[in-house]
């Protein structure tokens, strides 16, 4: 910093180096920020995870349930099943099934695609990011010089 002084008035200026020290500080201080929160998502996706399998292990106990009690009740009632309706139904328990699982199957194939396309635009857009920055940096460099060629023309007059 360099003061200079007028009248009881200080005029404080700021030379470049300072003001690009400012900026590294700066990005030095986002970038540290990012990096803690980066660290902290392997531990939400372990939370995560484990929410789904205590989940997913509480939906086959409440379907095993469900059914064992239903299936206690039918039996204790003694009432015939009549054999062309468990075969129908038993069928289309099986095609619904099947067809669930193809949907997943599905589902799963469109959201890893979705997942990888998601993550090549990051790669495109990095890539312009450097690019813009490159064009940036050349800008202002070519602008600095014919600032200063400028300032040196008007010193020699």
């Amino acid at each position: 910093m360099v003061e200079t002084k007028f009248k009881d008035d200080t005029i404080t200026t700021t030379r470049a180096t300072d003001v690009r020290d400012i900026y590294d500080k700066l990005s030095e201080n986002f970038i540290r920020t990012l990096d803690e929160c980066v660290k902290t998502q392997p531990q939400y996706i372990q939370s995560t995870s484990n929410l789904l399998l205590d989940y997913t292990d509480t939906l086959k106990k409440t379907i095993q349930n469900t059914i064992l009690v239903r299936k206690l009740f039918v039996s204790s009632w003694n009432l015939p099943m009549v054999s062309r309706y468990t075969e129908e139904l038993t069928k289309g328990s099986n095609e619904l099934t099947k067809n669930i699982i193809s949907v997943i199957d599905i589902n799963n194939q469109l959201i890893v695609k979705a997942l990888e396309a998601a993550r090549e635009n990051f790669k495109i857009f990095n890539r312009t990011i450097d690019s813009v920055a490159e064009f940036t940096s050349n800008a202002a460099k070519v602008w600095n010089s014919f600032l200063t060629a400028q300032q040196q023309q008007l010193l020699k007059q």
